[in-house]
């Protein structure tokens, strides 16, 4: 589902719900692991907020430091314009 022309709103957007999606069906694998369905959907659904975060960090810069890439942007995340800023973070 993720495509590369997704503006940086859009890709935003894309991470917070497939972030939501994986929070929630991890909560719900709690209490039922054998469900092999929920872990199918957990499996797609972890790896495209992979790809997305991924994306986001090349394009605009890393929402979290785990997907840092070289040192000199190691804290550019921080340089970004806060949410009350008209940021995306």
């Amino acid at each position: 589902m993720l495509r590369q022309t997704m503006n940086q709103s859009q890709l935003w957007d894309w991470i917070n719900e497939v972030s939501f999606a994986v929070t929630e069906i991890t909560l719900y694998l709690d209490t039922h692991p054998d469900d092999e369905e929920a872990l199918a959907f957990f499996y797609h659904y972890n790896e495209e907020r992979k790809k997305a975060l991924a994306l986001y960090s090349s394009n605009y810069s890393p929402l979290t430091l785990n997907m840092v890439q070289q040192e000199d942007d190691y804290w550019r995340w921080a340089t970004e314009p806060w949410p009350w800023e008209g940021g995306y973070c």
